[in-house]
């Protein structure tokens, strides 16, 4: 079962309410515990690769300790990104490695 998600709440819940709450109880509460239909792991890996593709590196960060702790390897990681390069764009691949370099290396 997916632990339960603050980062809406303690980053915007005074701000933005309704989209921590979202955030939180529906993203991360609902949609990712669907552990019988996709694995963590794999939601991980889709999600990477999602922000990666779109550029969203202020997220990568912490989808790339998430995807870390969800088992994702950094061999995982490293072919993700080579592959992503081909289709999202070779500064997308620079970026994102010099992320998962990080947080691969911690």
């Amino acid at each position: 079962m997916a632990e339960k998600q603050t980062a809406g709440r303690d980053f915007l819940g005074e701000f933005a309410p309704k989209f921590a709450e979202i955030n939180d109880d529906v993203l991360f509460g609902e949609v990712w515990s669907r552990e019988k239909e996709l694995s963590p792991h794999d939601r991980s890996m889709i999600t990477v690769s999602a922000l990666i593709a779109g550029g969203n590196f202020e997220q990568l960060t912490a989808h790339l300790k998430k995807a870390k702790i969800n088992g994702v390897t950094k061999d995982e990681i490293s072919e993700i990104i080579t592959h992503l390069s081909f289709y999202a764009g070779w500064p997308k691949a620079w970026s994102a490695f010099r992320i998962a370099k990080e947080i691969y290396n911690e």
